[in-house]
C-alpha cells in the first residue's frame, strides 16, 4: 500500500521507475507459494481427499441399500394384498331347485318342460360382469334342449338368483333305463347343489343339466380377468308320472 511519488523532473525518472518495479515484484512474490509450501500441500491433500471420498461412498451405499430393502418390502406387501384380497375368484354356483312342470310319454318318446332355480354368488371385491350364458340338457350325451341366460352384473359379495325354464321337444327313450335305486348307487353328489333321492319303484329317464357362468371382473379398476364356473346336475325323472325322483349336483 506504499505510495511512490514520481517527480516530473527528467533527472528523477529512472530512479522512480526502479522503485515502482521493485514494489510490484515484492507483492507478486507474496502471492506465489514457496517450494516448501507446495511440498506440504502435496503431502497432506490427497489423503484428506481420499478419506472424504471414502466416507461419502459408504454413505451413498448405505442409502441405496435402505432404499432397495424398502422397495422390496413394498413389492412383497403388494403381492400379499393382491393374493389375499384382490385375487380374482371364480363365481360360486348352487342349484337350489329343479322341476318338471309338464311331462308326457308316447310311443317310446318323451317330452317335458324343464325348470331350474340357481344361485350365483360373486366372492370378489369387484363387480362380476357375466356374459350371455346358457343352461343345456343332455340325454346320453346328446343335447335335447337349452336356454340362454342374459348378460348381467353381480355386485361384490352379492348373490343373484336365476330362474330358467324351457320346453324339451320329444325324443326317443333309450332301452337301457335305470331305476331310482340304481341311480342312487351309480355316483355321489359332486360340487354344490341338490342331492335328493326318492326311492319310488319304476324306471326313470336320466338327464344331465349343465350350467356355465363366465364373465370378467376388473381388479382395482385397472386389470380385467376372465373367470368362470360350471355346475353339472344329474336328474332322474320317473317315466310313470314325470316326477323327479333323484337329483345329484
Amino acid at each position: 500500500n506504499s505510495v511512490v511519488t514520481l517527480s516530473l523532473c527528467p533527472n528523477n525518472y529512472p530512479f522512480a521507475l526502479h522503485t515502482a518495479s521493485f514494489s510490484f515484484f515484492q507483492k507478486l512474490k507474496t502471492l506465489i507459494p514457496t517450494g516448501e509450501q507446495l511440498k506440504h500441500s502435496c503431502q497432506t491433500s490427497p489423503p484428506e481427499m481420499a478419506k472424504h471420498s471414502s466416507s461419502s461412498g459408504r454413505t451413498n451405499l448405505a442409502s441405496c441399500a435402505v432404499a432397495t430393502v424398502f422397495i422390496v418390502f413394498l413389492i412383497i406387501a403388494a403381492v400379499a394384498v393382491y393374493l389375499t384380497v384382490f385375487r380374482p375368484r371364480d363365481p360360486e354356483i348352487s342349484v337350489t331347485n329343479v322341476k318338471v312342470p309338464s311331462f308326457s310319454v308316447a310311443n317310446s318318446s318323451v317330452s317335458f318342460t324343464f325348470s331350474q332355480f340357481s344361485a350365483v354368488r360373486n366372492p370378489n371385491r369387484a363387480a362380476f360382469s357375466h356374459y350371455n350364458n346358457k343352461i343345456q340338457l343332455f340325454y346320453y350325451g346328446n343335447r335335447i334342449g337349452f336356454t340362454f341366460i342374459p348378460a348381467g352384473e353381480i355386485e361384490s359379495g352379492q348373490t343373484k338368483r336365476m330362474y330358467a325354464t324351457f320346453s324339451v321337444q320329444s325324443f326317443p327313450l333309450s332301452n337301457s333305463q335305470i331305476s331310482a335305486a340304481d341311480f342312487q348307487r351309480s355316483g355321489s353328489a359332486v360340487g354344490t347343489g341338490l342331492a335328493e333321492v326318492d326311492n319310488r319303484a319304476g324306471s326313470t329317464v336320466e338327464i344331465e343339466s349343465k350350467l356355465e357362468m363366465a364373465g370378467r371382473v376388473r381388479v382395482l379398476g385397472l386389470f380385467s380377468h376372465r373367470i368362470a364356473a360350471k355346475s353339472n346336475c344329474r336328474i332322474a325323472i320317473s317315466t310313470s308320472d314325470g316326477s323327479i325322483v333323484a337329483v345329484r349336483c
